[in-house]
């Protein structure tokens, strides 16, 4: 009992000493929850920005590097001190040898665009929420900003500081209790965004005239009102200008229909584009008044006053890697519109006819899939690449949606001052294209059934001179699932049957050896030749090879591309062709030689329907002539044609 009474007398008496203690604590510092002080202002305001922009840039694009930023900015915000350039930041945890060589180029083409003073505020977009800001006025990249008072306690530590003007304007949207106003998306100017708007802006004012635009019409017309590249990515990139319409559609700024697509502005969109237009026109006037009229104020004040309006978001497709792949030819392909090509001066000498590339004006490129360069067998791919690059051949890799390898025309375009790369010149096709097979490639498609189709689809191309390229003998063919004789004949059948030329080589080596042949003797062969753009109808109105010395009529690059695409919108036509191909002992020349007389299933059961009895029903397509020796189809496949579309049960 005494021991309990002195345990609750000490316990008594702690807690009345602690509560002394409490109430003499000093009552001028109040209770603090949360952060108790706001952070300051990054000292490397340039740096910050650069990093947000290329993390956003990622993020958008879905690519992993966004992390890596994220670190990076991160460690930047912890750095309490000024750094005088881009090296002294690798003594930051996760700043690599990458990102400072990434920042000292964006410092550098900023010292030269701005000079020493300091820099303008520039809107960007942040990924977290709280959507734009503006930046405030950073000075020289060693001193700390004083133009913005430090963020409020529930900033984050990786955002810049805001101005005074927006935080007041923030303060007073939270008082009346409603949120942010979002902000109006603006494709920046030059981007493929920007482009595509007004070239739809463009075609919707013209009397009388369609308000949508399909892809190809659209692309030319939007082209010279870009600087990067609609149909080809940059080097190191899979993106083109032509990635931002998917931006677009998802800003509700652009309408997608049918099938081809049809593009079309909505009511957003053409008053953005209406708006946008404005300013081109302005900007057109002026210059053509003359520099002394003082424009240059009043344009960058309307192009100002656009953007503090609307608060322009950084396109997806754009970045500042751009001056960094300068150097880097950009390829581009003619759609053959009839709107005016790019700003600069062709070195061709008809400049009057844009469909003609007279002798000397091209050069001749060797076009490969991307499909041979990734994928797969890395090492044996990157060998093909090594050896064509040992042998001196030009080369550019880009998606082919039919073959391997292939050769264009393209035109060689002067440097025009003032701009980043040379004007893109147009590409013509010539009539060769090969489609590579290695042994356990050709028994995959034998077995799948793709090589009937890619050999339907090599005749069908428009291009006169399809060539199989077969690599591998008859040790590479031993161990596969099919017989060495079965992939003989096939490769024989290929060449008497199909009438392919097809050339036979042991390995990735000779395959390079025989593209670079290929390469100089076309280059030879094309040398004095005058090139003129033909469209896919004219095909059979082409010249053939052995006339090509003085003239030939050639395809643009982007109508065979398109023209050539697997999962296009199929006409009756072609379906047609695929139902008769998938009879037994039916091939693409049977197929085509009945389309020739019935081009639609309707055309064929009206002449069934036409026939006073089942023998003539049956033998109604055996006389029909196909192929080089004009055979004819036989009773046999006329019979098993009629039973396919005439019969109500099963086939006997």
């Amino acid at each position: 009992m005494y021991v309990y009474f002195s345990f609750f007398n000490v316990c008594s008496f702690s807690f009345f000493n602690l509560s002394v203690r409490f109430s003499g604590m000093p009552s001028s510092e109040p209770v603090r929850f949360g952060r108790k002080r706001p952070l300051p202002p990054c000292p490397n305001p340039l740096f910050l920005q650069w990093l947000t922009e290329l993390r956003d840039e990622a993020k958008e694009k879905g690519l992993k590097i966004q992390y890596t930023y994220q670190k990076a900015i991160n460690s930047l915000n912890k750095y309490p001190l000024p750094l005088q350039n881009a090296k002294e930041a690798k003594i930051l945890q996760n700043f690599g040898d990458g990102i400072c060589r990434i920042l000292e180029e964006k410092l550098q083409r900023h010292s030269r665009e701005k000079g020493p003073g300091p820099p303008e505020a520039t809107w960007i977009q942040n990924s977290e929420p709280g959507g734009s800001r503006l930046d405030p006025p950073a000075g020289p990249i060693h001193c700390p900003s004083t133009a913005a008072p430090p963020p409020g306690p529930a900033e984050r530590s990786n955002r810049l500081a805001p101005s005074k003007k927006k935080n007041g304007d923030e303060d007073e949207g939270r008082q009346r209790g409603g949120a942010r106003r979002k902000r109006e998306y603006v494709p920046q100017r030059r981007s493929g965004g920007h482009a595509v708007l007004l070239a739809l802006y463009r075609q919707s004012q013209v009397p009388d005239g369609r308000s949508y635009m399909f892809k190809l019409e659209l692309q030319a017309e939007a082209q010279p009102l870009c600087d990067k590249s609609f149909t080809v990515p940059d080097p190191g990139s899979k993106y083109t200008a032509w990635s931002s319409v998917s931006t677009l559609i998802q800003k509700n700024l652009v309408l997608k229909t049918h099938s081809p697509a049809r593009y079309s502005l909505t009511e957003e969109g053409l008053a953005l584009a209406r708006r946008l237009a404005a300013v081109e026109q302005e900007e057109e006037d002026e210059e053509a008044a003359g520099p002394g009229g003082g424009g240059e104020d009043g344009r960058r004040r309307e192009r100002q006053e656009l953007e503090d309006d609307c608060a322009g978001v950084v396109d997806l497709t754009e970045s500042d890697e751009d001056d960094e792949t300068a150097g880097c030819a950009t390829l581009t392909d003619d759609v053959g519109s009839s709107s005016g090509g790019p700003q600069g001066s062709r070195t061709t000498s008809g400049n009057a006819d844009r469909d003609v590339l007279a002798p000397g004006t091209y050069e001749i490129l060797l076009c490969v899939d991307f499909i041979e360069t990734t994928g797969g067998s890395q090492h044996r791919k990157q060998e093909l690449v090594k050896e064509l690059q040992r042998n001196g051949v030009r080369f550019d890799v880009r998606k082919l949606n039919v073959g391997d390898f292939l050769w264009v025309a393209r035109e060689n375009m002067a440097p025009v001052p003032g701009q980043l790369r040379a004007p893109a010149g147009r590409e013509l096709v010539l009539d060769y294209i090969i489609e590579r097979k290695r042994m356990d490639d050709l028994c995959g498609s034998i077995i799948d059934g793709r090589f009937r189709e890619q050999k339907f689809r090599l005749k069908r191309c428009g291009l006169r001179k399809p060539i199989y390229l077969v690599e591998g003998g008859s040790t590479a063919a031993s161990h596969l699932s099919l017989p060495e004789a079965t992939l003989q004949q096939a490769i024989v059948n290929t060449q008497v049957v199909d009438g392919f030329f097809v050339k036979r080589v042991q390995d990735v080596r000779e395959s390079a050896a025989y593209l670079t042949v290929m390469t100089r003797h076309l280059t030879k062969l094309y040398q004095n030749c005058t090139l003129s753009r033909r469209s896919r109808e004219q095909e059979g109105d082409a010249a053939s090879d052995e006339e090509a010395t003085a003239s030939c009529s050639l395809m643009s690059f982007a109508e065979f591309n398109h023209g050539a695409v697997k999962n296009k919108c199929q006409t009756v036509r072609e379906v047609f062709a695929r139902q008769l191909m998938q009879i037994s002992g039916l091939s693409g020349d049977k197929a085509a030689a009945i389309l020739q007389h019935y081009s639609t299933p309707y055309s064929l059961l009206s002449a069934y329907d036409r026939c006073s009895s089942e023998a003539e029903k049956e033998k109604l397509l055996s006389c029909i002539r196909y192929g080089k020796l004009q055979r004819n189809l036989g009773p046999a496949l006329s019979r098993t044609v009629y039973q396919l579309y005439c019969s109500q049960g099963a086939l006997s």
